[in-house]
C-alpha cells in the first residue's frame, strides 16, 4: 500500500515503512460496525469488541481508545502493537521467512520466468545492462510471489541466470543492482506495478481484503491457511501483496471478526436456562463422576451391552435439555465442526475460563455436533452388536454341522459293514441277523439307533442360535423414564 510518505509498501526497504523503519511509530485506527452489537454484549453479559485492521495513520506512541457508538477505535503503537499481534500467530523466524525468496522449483522457473516479448522490450528500455536484469527479476517476481522481496541479494541464483540469458547480459551484474540504492529499486518497482496493471495496497484493496478474510475466517481459523488465501486473493486481484506483519495483523482481525460473528449469530439461542445448562456441563456431576463435557467428547470403544447403554444415556441427556433442536444452520459446516473440535480437545476447567462469547458456541457446536453423532453412534454399536451375535451363531452352526457331518460318516460307515453281510449271497437269510450281531456287535448297532439323526430346517438351525444369543442383546435395554 502506499504509506504517508508515498513509498510503496510491499515488504521491506522498498516496501515501505512499516517493516523497515519498525523505529518510527506508528498506529492502527480499528473500526467495527455491527448493528446491535451493544445488545448482543448484553445478552451474553459481557462487552467485546474486535480488532478489525484498518486505515493506517501516524500518530504519538501512546495507546487510546474511544468508543464512537458503533464499536470500538483503538489506535495502537507500531512497534509494540506490531509484534504483539503477529508474535501470536507467527514466529520471528516465520515473519522472516515470509518477508524473502522461497525456494524456486524447476516447474516454476519454466511458468513464470520466460518472459514475453512484450516484457523484454519493457526490460531492454531500460538504460545499463544491470538495471535491465533488475527490472527483469523485480517483474518477474512480483507475477511469481504476488510481490517483491526487499532483500533482492536473496534471490535464487538459477533466477538470474535464466532471466540474464533471455536479456543476453552478464548475470554478475545483478549484485551491483542489488546492492545500488533502495530508492531506485523502489522507482523501477512502481515502473513494473503501473507496466502490469496491477495496484499498491490502498485503502480500498485493504477493506476489500478484509471483507474475503472475514468471510474465510468464519469458515477456517487456521492462521497458516488463511494467511495463504489472503496471499492468493492479492495476486488474483493483481494487488501487490502489503509487508507479511500487516497481512498477518489483518489475519488476526479477521479471525476476531469471525468469533464475534459467530457470537452475534447464535445468540437468539442463549437464553437464560440455556446458559447455565451449557455452564452445567463445565462442571462436575457426581452422578457420572466427571464433567458433562468430557463425558459428552469420548466415545464408545467397544460395542458391548455397557458401551451402548452409556451412549443412550448420552442420546437421553441431548434430548433433556433439547440438544436436538438446535438449528446452527446459520454457522458454516466448517465452522461448526472447528467450534466442536475444540469442545472436545478442551478440560471442563479450561473452558469455563474462557469469555462467555468463546465459550457458548464452542458448547452449543457440541452439543448439536453430538446429537448426531450419538444417534449414530447408538445405531453402529446396537448394529456391532446384532452383527456380533449373529457371527457368533454362524461360527457355532459351522461347529454343529461339522459334528453333524462326522456323526453321519460314523452311520455310512456302519451301513457299509451291513449291506456286506445282507448282499452276501453265500449267507443265508436265517443267518444274516446272527452275522451282523456277531461280526458288527449289538453295543454297535443300539447306539447307532440311538443317534439317529433329527432332520434339519432349511437354514440348518441358524436362526435357533441367533435366537439363543438374544439374551446378549436384551442387555442393551433401558428403562423408559
Amino acid at each position: 500500500m502506499l504509506g504517508s510518505d508515498n513509498v510503496l509498501d510491499t515488504g521491506e526497504e522498498m516496501v515501505g515503512v512499516l517493516d523497515a523503519q519498525p523505529e518510527r511509530c506508528r498506529r492502527q485506527h480499528i473500526p467495527f460496525d455491527h448493528g446491535d452489537v451493544d445488545d448482543v454484549a448484553s445478552r451474553v453479559g459481557v462487552g467485546f469488541y474486535p480488532d478489525l485492521a484498518g486505515n493506517r495513520d501516524r500518530g504519538s506512541s501512546t495507546s487510546r481508545r474511544k468508543n464512537n457508538g458503533k464499536g470500538l477505535w483503538r489506535c495502537r503503537a507500531g512497534c509494540g502493537g506490531l509484534g504483539l499481534m503477529a508474535s501470536r500467530l507467527f514466529s520471528d523466524a516465520e515473519i522472516d521467512l515470509l518477508r524473502g525468496f522461497p525456494e524456486v522449483t524447476p516447474e516454476e522457473l519454466i511458468r513464470f520466468f520466460d518472459l514475453e516479448p512484450t516484457d523484454l522490450g519493457f526490460a531492454r528500455s531500460f538504460r545499463t545492462d544491470r538495471n535491465r536484469l533488475g527490472i527483469a527479476v523485480q517483474l518477474s517476481v512480483l507475477g511469481w510471489l504476488g510481490f517483491v522481496p526487499g532483500d533482492l541479494a536473496g534471490c535464487p541464483t538459477g533466477i538470474v541466470a535464466r532471466l540474464a540469458s533471455q536479456l543476453d547480459v552478464d548475470p554478475a551484474v545483478f549484485d551491483a543492482y542489488s546492492a545500488g540504492r533502495s530508492q531506485t529499486r523502489t522507482d523501477h518497482l512502481r515502473d513494473i506495478v503501473s507496466f502490469l496493471g496491477w495496484r499498491s495496497c490502498g485503502e480500498i484493496e485493504a477493506k476489500d481484503l478484509d471483507l474475503f478474510l472475514l468471510a474465510r475466517a468464519v469458515e477456517h481459523d487456521s492462521p497458516s491457511v488463511l494467511f495463504l488465501l489472503a496471499c492468493d486473493y492479492l495476486k488474483g486481484a493483481r494487488v501487490v501483496r502489503p509487508g507479511p506483519v500487516v497481512v498477518v495483523e489483518r489475519v488476526a482481525a479477521a479471525r476476531e471478526a469471525a468469533k464475534l460473528e459467530t457470537i452475534a449469530k447464535v445468540v437468539h439461542l442463549l437464553t437464560p436456562e440455556r446458559c447455565v445448562q451449557l455452564d452445567a456441563m463445565c462442571v462436575v456431576d457426581s452422578a457420572i463422576g466427571a464433567t458433562r463435557l468430557h463425558w459428552l467428547s469420548h466415545g464408545a470403544t467397544t460395542p458391548s451391552p455397557a458401551a451402548v447403554k452409556a451412549e443412550i444415556d448420552k442420546l437421553a441427556f441431548g434430548r433433556s435439555i433439547n440438544a436436538h433442536t438446535l438449528d446452527l444452520s446459520m454457522l458454516p459446516m466448517e465452522r461448526q465442526r472447528f467450534l466442536a473440535m475444540i469442545g472436545q480437545r478442551s478440560s471442563g476447567r479450561a473452558l469455563s475460563r474462557r469469555d462467555p462469547e468463546r465459550r457458548y458456541p464452542i458448547l452449543l457446536s457440541l452439543l448439536c455436533q453430538t446429537a448426531v453423532d450419538v444417534l449414530d453412534e447408538v445405531v453402529a454399536l446396537f448394529d456391532q452388536a446384532i452383527s456380533g451375535r449373529e457371527s457368533l451363531a454362524r461360527h457355532r452352526l459351522q461347529e454343529r454341522l461339522a459334528q453333524r457331518a462326522r456323526t453321519l460318516e460314523d452311520g455310512v460307515e456302519l451301513l457299509s459293514e451291513i449291506l456286506s453281510v445282507v448282499a452276501d449271497p453265500d449267507v443265508a437269510d436265517e443267518d444274516v441277523g446272527r452275522r451282523l450281531r456277531t461280526a458288527i456287535g449289538m453295543d454297535k448297532l443300539q447306539a447307532a439307533h440311538a443317534a439317529k439323526a433329527v432332520p434339519l430346517p432349511r437354514d440348518h438351525g441358524h436362526l435357533e442360535l441367533v435366537s439363543a444369543s438374544f439374551n446378549y442383546v436384551r442387555r442393551v435395554r433401558t428403562r423408559r423414564p
